[in-house]
């Protein structure tokens, strides 16, 4: 008998022509889509007809497994969505720190969840339209980096749990957006063309203010406006609350310097931004904590290259670790290393 393999259907072009590879290797192939997000209950859902968890992009992916002649399930899974990702997201903001709930959902949704539904339905591995590569060797399996260089999606795959590497496949590993594209038009899937959605699913308008407003009314009205200080401790202005504002970010924050001012510091506590010029960004090191390492044998100090967020220059850096706290030390200084954050080392 064939493997059965389960694979996650976004209704996008990736996930297709995962698809399509799966049937090609000679497993016996399921195509699951997983609803994640109701948007009439926050709004914001500018791109209906395609968007992630869109009706549009769940009769997309059925449309390709009945071409395909695979069989297709619509699984719910809206509440272990929301309690991991959507308030995690939130919170996260609230606490002063940017999060990225693609790594979360991830970790604790696409992988912990859809492992669960592969036992359920018999099915031997899970695969999914990332571009990413598992190299079997030895009875291990790792996590490696896929062959285009513009779309690898290794660094937001950091969180998955380094058991379920075994049971995990990467049709797309090996290909390259354009390839994938060509495969999809070839094979007159109805994805081909489908644009790429830049954003957070379940902020669909890319507005995350408007999002946080909508979906923590009370916390956020809240917080109110409050101080920008710069390095020395004066006030040089306002803001309009601090979980409007990133590290980094320069623009809207009303300041008139002959240099420009960044948000060096986001104190959620007292509602203050500290800002400063752009060497203030500028860091030689930083602490980590909830490290999954998916190599065995890790001993420390340890060489590694770094990466401080996703389509970020790669960098020479080395990881010490005391008792419970960790730290990376960069070979160069990091621009806006950002509390909340991932930090991937290969």
């Amino acid at each position: 008998m064939k493997d059965k393999v389960l694979v996650a259907m976004s209704g996008g072009v990736d996930s297709s022509v995962s698809l399509l590879k799966i049937i090609e290797m000679g497993y016996d192939a399921i195509g699951v889509t997983m609803k994640l997000w109701e948007y009439r209950d926050v709004g914001g859902n500018l791109l209906e007809d395609s968007n992630c968890c869109s009706v549009g992009a769940i009769n997309n992916a059925k449309l390709v497994c009945d071409r395909l002649n695979v069989p297709h399930y619509t699984l719910d899974f809206t509440d272990i969505f929301q309690k991991t990702v959507v308030d995690n997201f939130a919170d996260e903001y609230l606490a002063g720190r940017t999060p990225n709930p693609c790594v979360r959902c991830n970790s604790l949704v696409k992988w912990d969840a859809f492992i669960q539904q592969a036992d359920n339905l018999g099915a031997a591995y899970i695969a999914t339209g990332h571009y990413a590569n598992v190299q079997h060797t030895n009875g291990s399996s790792v996590l490696k980096k896929g062959k285009d260089p513009l779309k690898d999606q290794a660094y937001v795959l950091w969180g998955i749990p380094a058991h379920t590497l075994t049971r995990t496949l990467f049709p797309l590993g090996n290909l390259t957006k354009e390839e994938v594209r060509e495969i999809a038009r070839e094979n007159h899937l109805e994805t081909a063309e489908i644009p790429e959605s830049m954003e957070i699913c379940f902020v669909a308008d890319n507005n995350y203010k408007r999002f946080l407003k909508d979906y923590s009314p009370k916390k956020i009205s809240q917080i109110g406006a409050g101080d920008i200080l710069d390095e020395t401790g004066e006030v040089v202005g306002e803001h309009s609350g601090y979980t409007d504002y990133t590290i980094g970010q320069r623009k809207g924050l009303g300041l008139s310097n002959p240099e420009p001012r960044y948000v060096s510091e986001i104190d959620p506590i007292s509602n203050q931004l500290i800002v400063g010029k752009k060497d203030s960004l500028s860091k030689n090191i930083c602490y980590v904590s909830q490290a999954n390492w998916l190599a065995k044998n890790i001993f420390f100090p340890r060489k590694v290259n770094a990466q401080i967020r996703y389509n970020s220059p790669v960098v020479e850096a080395e990881i010490f670790q005391e008792e419970t706290q960790i730290s990376v030390q960069f070979s160069k200084p990091q621009t806006a290393v950002t509390p909340g954050q991932s930090i991937v080392f290969y």
